[in-house]
């Protein structure tokens, strides 16, 4: 496994910022980890990178343990944290030849920085300070950073911040071919870039994973709608006592929405119903549940 984690705890004297955690990652899976403001997402990839130590619980990379083997961890990460910190007074080379020295590259350094400038997309702004880019850019250099001593793992925190519609497209395809033989973990505030990125989400909130499967699963586990609209008049009550129906809200019009886990089942009874009934279905729409319509269920 590349990363693994089991009942990761960090506590701050009473706040358990992350409280019993365990997952795992494999080579070649692009993870989305989701949750909340202060869930403890970045908590936990700064405890997996090597900047946080852990209260209880263990992680490890590529079977070395934060906590024992440190060093060998940091050779195998790349590492984008969501403050991004850059020195604002170097030009970009000077930088990513500063970050090459860290990680003892040695030969072969500067035909490595040329392909990573090339492939994160900053050979227009490359002869400039880092000062003077904009925050798209910045955030470019960051992750050029991560990936130039061609780590094992990716730890990305937001790596999309700032980018524009036209630099989240790049972006986005170079994590997608990272990812064929690499492990990236990334989280984001964005659910159409885990739904667009992702082969998997995991879910913190409040220190707790409270789900982990792929996007199909997760919507599988929650609730989408039906919307119907009758000819004669229908009143929820005669909806809510249909099998597989969870709950009847009024949508526009003489329509209405059944919210359900089951929703061939509950087509099937709302045609039953209307035949029985000598009611006339002038729509009928079934409609899942978006990611994020799944994040908000799962988090509030």
């Amino acid at each position: 496994m590349s990363i693994n984690v089991s009942q990761l705890l960090k506590q701050y004297g009473e706040q358990k910022a992350v409280d019993g955690i365990s997952f795992s990652l494999q080579k070649g899976e692009i993870v989305g980890f989701l949750g909340p403001n202060g869930a403890g997402k970045s908590t936990t990839m700064k405890i997996i990178t090597g900047y946080l130590p852990p209260t209880g619980g263990s992680a490890s990379v590529c079977g070395y343990d934060v906590a024992t083997a440190p060093l060998e961890v940091r050779r195998r990460v790349g590492y984008l944290p969501e403050a991004n910190p850059l020195y604002p007074d170097m030009y970009i080379r000077e930088f990513l030849e500063f970050a090459a020295g860290m990680h003892h590259m040695g030969k072969g350094t500067s035909a490595r920085i040329d392909e990573m400038i090339a492939r994160t997309g900053l050979t227009p702004e490359r002869h400039k300070k880092i000062g003077a880019l904009s925050k798209g850019y910045k955030q470019r250099v960051g992750l050029a950073q991560a990936l130039l001593h061609n780590p094992e793992v990716l730890i990305l925190d937001e790596p999309t911040s700032g980018l524009d519609p036209n630099q989240l497209a790049d972006i986005r395809q170079l994590i997608r071919e990272l990812g064929e033989n690499k492990t990236v973990m990334l989280s984001t505030h964005i659910m159409q870039e885990v739904e667009a990125l992702c082969s998997r989400a995991i879910i913190i909130n409040k220190g707790h994973i409270i789900a982990d499967g792929t996007i199909s699963t997760l919507r599988q586990g929650t609730s989408g709608f039906i919307q119907v609209a009758f000819a004669e008049e229908t009143t929820p009550a005669e909806l809510e006592n249909l099998p597989g129906v969870q709950k009847v809200t009024p949508a526009e019009g003489n329509a209405w929405r059944l919210y359900t886990a089951e929703p061939e089942t509950v087509r099937k009874n709302l045609l039953q119903f209307a035949l029985i009934n000598n009611r006339n279905i002038l729509s009928l729409q079934s409609n899942s549940l978006s990611l994020e319509d799944v994040f908000r269920e799962l988090t509030n």
